[in-house]
């Protein structure tokens, strides 16, 4: 036997979709990516920042200068700049995890789709905790200003040390850069990139056709090369640096003073 039922008030329980629940998430909490997607949603603003580090100091001060916390005004105070400054840390150490991604990431680059986009997430997730920190020290400059202003004293970290990324400007960054590349050419000079091949023989061997033999069979395995030898004017070691020569193959000469002083 069966009822026809007729009641438009009797609805059969249905379970919310998986895009139902999405959308009451953001009407309620707003828009959060998940921690392996990008985060589109900007950084406070400067301005934002100080007025905002302005008012928590602001606020404590008025609250606790003329009761009986006003000694714990400072100590108050300094840790509200440390708050900023351990949040700094934390993302340092992430930051640091990140590289370590990155440079795992990069070693297992196969050609595929998969590989690329992974390195391509921890790229984007590196620059985006760069951003986060800056605007972090950013944050903790401003309460460190704050405190000198209220305490006056300067504010330190009792444990570590307060490094400012933003303060690497350009001239300086371009600076350093320079200076790397400079000690980069100076070393160069002396030692030439390229696969280091020692040579020696003795003063008395002269067989040049095994000699030049041997070196060409190097150079056709290593063609970008670099010729060390003990830069004997007789033998083997001469027979070499003219092969060097002829085949315009850098070669170094580690002359050893032998007559001492």
């Amino acid at each position: 036997m069966t009822t026809d039922r007729d009641d438009r008030d009797f609805e059969t329980a249905q379970a919310a979709s998986t895009t139902d629940r999405v959308l009451a998430e953001i009407q309620l909490y707003g828009y959060r990516p998940f921690h392996d997607e990008p985060d589109p949603r900007p950084l406070p603003e400067p301005g934002a920042i100080t007025a905002a580090v302005a008012d928590i100091f602001d606020a404590l001060v008025a609250t606790l200068s003329d009761s009986r916390l006003a000694p714990d005004l400072e100590d108050l105070l300094w840790s509200t700049v440390n708050l900023f400054h351990r949040v700094v840390g934390r993302i340092e150490r992430e930051l640091d995890d990140n590289e370590q991604a990155q440079k795992r990431s990069q070693k297992e680059q196969d050609g595929s789709e998969i590989r690329s986009v992974e390195l391509e997430r921890l790229i984007c997730e590196g620059q985006t905790l760069i951003e986060r920190r800056d605007s972090m020290e950013f944050f903790r400059d401003q309460a460190a200003d704050a405190f000198e202003l209220h305490s006056g004293s300067s504010w330190r970290p009792r444990g570590g040390s307060k490094v400012n990324h933003r303060s690497l400007t350009a001239s300086l960054i371009d600076s350093r850069d320079f200076l790397a590349a400079k000690r980069r050419a100076d070393t160069e000079l002396l030692l030439p990139a390229g696969p280091r091949i020692a040579f020696t023989g003795g003063l008395e061997f002269n067989d040049h056709r095994a000699i030049w033999d041997r070196l060409d069979r190097t150079l056709a395995k290593h063609p970008d090369m670099v010729l060390l030898h003990g830069g004997s004017p007789k033998g083997a070691e001469r027979i070499a640096s003219c092969w060097a020569d002829n085949r315009k193959v850098t070669q170094i000469a580690f002359k050893i003073p032998w007559g001492g002083g």
